[in-house]
Protein backbone atom coordinates (compact mmCIF):
# COMPACT_ATOMS: atom_id res chain seq x y z
CA UNK A 1 0.00 0.00 0.00
CA UNK A 2 2.98 2.70 1.08
CA UNK A 3 4.47 1.75 -2.80
CA UNK A 4 1.17 2.69 -4.54
CA UNK A 5 0.86 5.64 -2.05
CA UNK A 6 4.44 6.57 -3.25
CA UNK A 7 4.05 5.85 -6.57
CA UNK A 8 0.53 8.24 -6.82
CA UNK A 9 2.63 11.11 -4.92
CA UNK A 10 5.09 11.50 -7.53
CA UNK A 11 3.26 10.95 -10.40
CA UNK A 12 0.67 13.54 -9.02
CA UNK A 13 3.76 15.72 -8.25
CA UNK A 14 4.78 15.14 -11.97
CA UNK A 15 1.56 15.85 -13.52
CA UNK A 16 1.13 19.00 -10.78
CA UNK A 17 4.62 20.15 -12.56
CA UNK A 18 3.63 19.69 -16.14
CA UNK A 19 0.03 21.34 -15.92
CA UNK A 20 1.43 24.69 -13.93
CA UNK A 21 1.47 28.10 -15.23
CA UNK A 22 4.73 28.99 -13.68
CA UNK A 23 7.50 30.44 -15.64
CA UNK A 24 10.32 26.91 -15.69
CA UNK A 25 7.42 24.61 -16.43
CA UNK A 26 6.16 26.26 -19.39
CA UNK A 27 9.88 26.60 -20.41
CA UNK A 28 9.86 23.03 -19.88
CA UNK A 29 7.13 22.22 -22.00
CA UNK A 30 8.20 24.54 -25.09
CA UNK A 31 11.15 22.98 -24.89
CA UNK A 32 9.63 19.37 -24.98
CA UNK A 33 7.07 20.57 -28.06
CA UNK A 34 10.15 21.34 -30.05
CA UNK A 35 11.90 17.84 -29.29
CA UNK A 36 8.93 16.06 -29.96
CA UNK A 37 8.22 18.32 -33.56
CA UNK A 38 11.70 17.37 -34.39
CA UNK A 39 11.60 13.59 -33.67
CA UNK A 40 8.32 13.58 -35.87
CA UNK A 41 10.19 15.10 -39.03
CA UNK A 42 13.11 13.00 -38.34
CA UNK A 43 10.06 9.57 -38.32
CA UNK A 44 8.72 10.92 -41.60
CA UNK A 45 11.74 11.79 -43.36
CA UNK A 46 13.24 8.28 -42.60
CA UNK A 47 9.99 6.61 -43.71
CA UNK A 48 9.84 8.93 -47.32
CA UNK A 49 13.45 8.49 -48.07
CA UNK A 50 14.84 5.39 -46.81
CA UNK A 51 18.10 6.37 -45.54
CA UNK A 52 20.14 9.06 -43.07
CA UNK A 53 20.52 11.36 -42.87
CA UNK A 54 17.98 12.50 -45.40
CA UNK A 55 18.82 15.98 -45.93
CA UNK A 56 22.68 17.48 -46.32
CA UNK A 57 23.88 20.94 -47.14
CA UNK A 58 26.34 21.38 -49.72
CA UNK A 59 29.21 23.24 -48.36
CA UNK A 60 31.88 23.68 -51.27
CA UNK A 61 31.81 24.78 -55.17
CA UNK A 62 32.74 21.41 -56.39
CA UNK A 63 29.41 20.55 -57.74
CA UNK A 64 28.41 24.56 -59.02
CA UNK A 65 26.46 25.26 -60.93
CA UNK A 66 23.92 22.48 -60.70
CA UNK A 67 24.56 22.72 -57.15
CA UNK A 68 25.49 25.43 -55.12
CA UNK A 69 26.87 26.42 -51.78
CA UNK A 70 24.38 26.76 -49.01
CA UNK A 71 21.96 24.27 -51.32
CA UNK A 72 19.14 22.05 -49.11
CA UNK A 73 19.47 18.81 -50.52
CA UNK A 74 16.72 15.46 -50.06
CA UNK A 75 18.67 11.98 -49.93
CA UNK A 76 16.93 8.90 -50.47
CA UNK A 77 17.79 5.39 -50.42
CA UNK A 78 20.02 4.40 -53.80
CA UNK A 79 17.33 2.23 -55.05
CA UNK A 80 14.26 4.35 -53.85
CA UNK A 81 12.56 5.91 -56.92
CA UNK A 82 14.42 4.09 -59.18
CA UNK A 83 17.88 2.51 -59.71
CA UNK A 84 20.86 3.96 -59.27
CA UNK A 85 22.29 5.08 -62.34
CA UNK A 86 26.02 6.61 -63.69
CA UNK A 87 27.00 9.17 -65.64
CA UNK A 88 27.86 6.42 -68.47
CA UNK A 89 24.25 4.52 -67.55
CA UNK A 90 22.54 7.53 -68.34
CA UNK A 91 24.11 8.94 -71.78
CA UNK A 92 22.61 5.25 -72.35
CA UNK A 93 19.05 5.56 -70.73
CA UNK A 94 19.01 9.27 -71.31
CA UNK A 95 18.34 9.87 -67.67
CA UNK A 96 19.09 12.78 -66.15
CA UNK A 97 19.89 14.48 -62.74
CA UNK A 98 20.87 18.30 -61.65
CA UNK A 99 21.94 19.21 -65.07
CA UNK A 100 23.84 16.00 -66.39
CA UNK A 101 23.34 12.15 -67.21
CA UNK A 102 23.89 9.76 -64.01
CA UNK A 103 23.06 10.47 -60.44
CA UNK A 104 24.43 12.61 -57.82
CA UNK A 105 25.56 9.80 -55.07
CA UNK A 106 26.30 11.12 -51.44
CA UNK A 107 28.76 8.67 -49.97
CA UNK A 108 31.50 8.64 -47.12
CA UNK A 109 34.86 8.40 -48.36
CA UNK A 110 36.32 5.19 -47.99
CA UNK A 111 33.85 4.23 -46.17
CA UNK A 112 35.32 6.64 -43.01
CA UNK A 113 32.46 8.02 -40.58
CA UNK A 114 34.28 10.33 -39.01
CA UNK A 115 35.02 12.36 -42.07
CA UNK A 116 31.62 14.56 -43.59
CA UNK A 117 30.06 12.31 -46.53
CA UNK A 118 31.15 13.39 -50.11
CA UNK A 119 28.04 15.03 -52.58
CA UNK A 120 29.35 14.08 -56.25
CA UNK A 121 28.25 12.17 -59.76
CA UNK A 122 28.20 8.79 -60.08
CA UNK A 123 30.63 8.36 -63.24
CA UNK A 124 30.77 4.57 -64.01
CA UNK A 125 31.20 1.68 -62.40
CA UNK A 126 34.33 -0.16 -62.19
CA UNK A 127 35.68 -3.33 -61.25
CA UNK A 128 38.73 -4.58 -59.28
CA UNK A 129 41.95 -4.49 -61.48
CA UNK A 130 39.97 -2.75 -64.47
CA UNK A 131 42.13 0.19 -66.07
CA UNK A 132 40.45 3.69 -67.47
CA UNK A 133 42.22 5.83 -69.17
CA UNK A 134 41.70 9.69 -67.95
CA UNK A 135 42.33 13.01 -69.73
CA UNK A 136 44.30 15.58 -67.85
CA UNK A 137 44.90 18.70 -69.68
CA UNK A 138 47.52 17.38 -72.62
CA UNK A 139 48.55 14.38 -70.29
CA UNK A 140 46.44 10.93 -70.22
CA UNK A 141 46.59 9.21 -66.74
CA UNK A 142 45.99 5.81 -66.34
CA UNK A 143 43.91 5.01 -63.28
CA UNK A 144 43.93 0.92 -61.86
CA UNK A 145 40.90 0.12 -59.78
CA UNK A 146 41.90 -1.27 -56.35
CA UNK A 147 38.15 -3.05 -55.90
CA UNK A 148 34.99 -2.64 -57.16
CA UNK A 149 33.03 0.65 -57.22
CA UNK A 150 31.88 3.68 -58.14
CA UNK A 151 34.31 6.18 -59.75
CA UNK A 152 32.80 9.77 -58.98
CA UNK A 153 33.56 13.57 -59.50
CA UNK A 154 32.04 17.19 -59.22
CA UNK A 155 30.59 18.54 -61.68
CA UNK A 156 32.55 21.63 -61.71
CA UNK A 157 36.20 19.67 -60.82
CA UNK A 158 38.67 18.97 -63.46
CA UNK A 159 39.31 15.36 -62.44
CA UNK A 160 37.66 12.68 -60.69
CA UNK A 161 37.80 12.29 -56.88
CA UNK A 162 40.06 8.89 -57.16
CA UNK A 163 42.92 10.86 -58.76
CA UNK A 164 42.41 14.63 -57.75
CA UNK A 165 42.14 13.87 -53.59
CA UNK A 166 45.53 12.22 -52.89
CA UNK A 167 45.14 12.43 -49.17
CA UNK A 168 41.60 13.57 -48.80
CA UNK A 169 40.90 15.70 -45.03
CA UNK A 170 43.79 13.03 -44.02
CA UNK A 171 42.12 10.08 -45.07
CA UNK A 172 45.16 8.63 -44.97
CA UNK A 173 45.66 7.85 -48.62
CA UNK A 174 43.54 8.52 -51.81
CA UNK A 175 39.91 8.10 -51.83
CA UNK A 176 39.57 4.73 -53.42
CA UNK A 177 36.35 3.40 -56.16
CA UNK A 178 32.56 3.95 -54.08
CA UNK A 179 31.33 0.86 -52.86
CA UNK A 180 27.74 0.23 -52.41
CA UNK A 181 27.78 -0.15 -48.54
CA UNK A 182 29.70 3.34 -48.75
CA UNK A 183 26.50 4.92 -50.45
CA UNK A 184 24.38 6.85 -48.10
CA UNK A 185 21.92 7.41 -50.71
CA UNK A 186 21.70 9.59 -53.77
CA UNK A 187 20.33 13.08 -54.29
CA UNK A 188 16.71 13.91 -55.05
CA UNK A 189 16.06 17.55 -54.53
CA UNK A 190 17.87 20.50 -53.96
CA UNK A 191 15.97 23.90 -52.53
CA UNK A 192 18.32 27.19 -52.77
CA UNK A 193 20.03 28.49 -49.78
CA UNK A 194 17.90 26.99 -46.93
CA UNK A 195 21.28 24.92 -46.14
CA UNK A 196 22.38 27.98 -44.79
CA UNK A 197 20.46 27.20 -41.65
CA UNK A 198 21.69 23.70 -41.46
CA UNK A 199 25.52 24.95 -41.90
CA UNK A 200 24.78 27.01 -38.77
CA UNK A 201 22.56 24.10 -37.33
CA UNK A 202 23.60 24.67 -33.24
CA UNK A 203 22.84 28.44 -32.76
CA UNK A 204 20.18 28.18 -34.97
CA UNK A 205 18.56 25.85 -32.48
CA UNK A 206 19.29 27.64 -29.54
CA UNK A 207 18.04 31.37 -30.79
CA UNK A 208 15.00 29.73 -31.44
CA UNK A 209 14.30 28.07 -28.40
CA UNK A 210 15.57 31.03 -26.04
CA UNK A 211 13.11 33.00 -28.21
CA UNK A 212 10.44 30.71 -27.51
CA UNK A 213 11.06 30.90 -23.97
CA UNK A 214 11.70 34.14 -23.33
CA UNK A 215 8.45 34.95 -25.50
CA UNK A 216 6.59 32.64 -23.20
CA UNK A 217 8.31 34.10 -20.05
CA UNK A 218 6.70 37.53 -21.84
CA UNK A 219 3.40 36.28 -22.17
CA UNK A 220 3.07 34.66 -18.77
CA UNK A 221 4.78 38.44 -17.01
CA UNK A 222 2.12 40.40 -19.18
CA UNK A 223 -0.95 37.94 -18.12
CA UNK A 224 0.20 38.14 -14.66
CA UNK A 225 0.23 42.10 -14.43
CA UNK A 226 -2.91 41.87 -16.04
CA UNK A 227 -4.61 39.68 -13.25
CA UNK A 228 -2.60 42.24 -10.91
CA UNK A 229 -4.55 45.41 -12.32
CA UNK A 230 -8.09 43.66 -12.55
CA UNK A 231 -7.71 42.51 -9.00
CA UNK A 232 -6.65 46.45 -7.83
CA UNK A 233 -9.23 47.81 -9.38
CA UNK A 234 -11.39 45.57 -7.80
CA UNK A 235 -9.95 46.10 -4.17
CA UNK A 236 -10.67 49.95 -5.60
Amino acid sequence: MADKDTTGSVVEKIRAFWNSEEQIPSAVREIASVLITVGAVVAVLLLICGTWPAIVTIESESMVPHMNVGDLVLVVAGDRYGTLESLEEGNTSGYNKFGMPGDVIIYRPNGNTDLHPIIHRAMMWVDKGEEIVLASGQRKITYTAPHGGYITKGDNNPVIDQIGWSNYRNLGGPIEPVKKEWIIGKAMYSVPYVGYLPLNIIPVIIIVVALMVLHELYLRNRAKKEEEEKNQQKRT
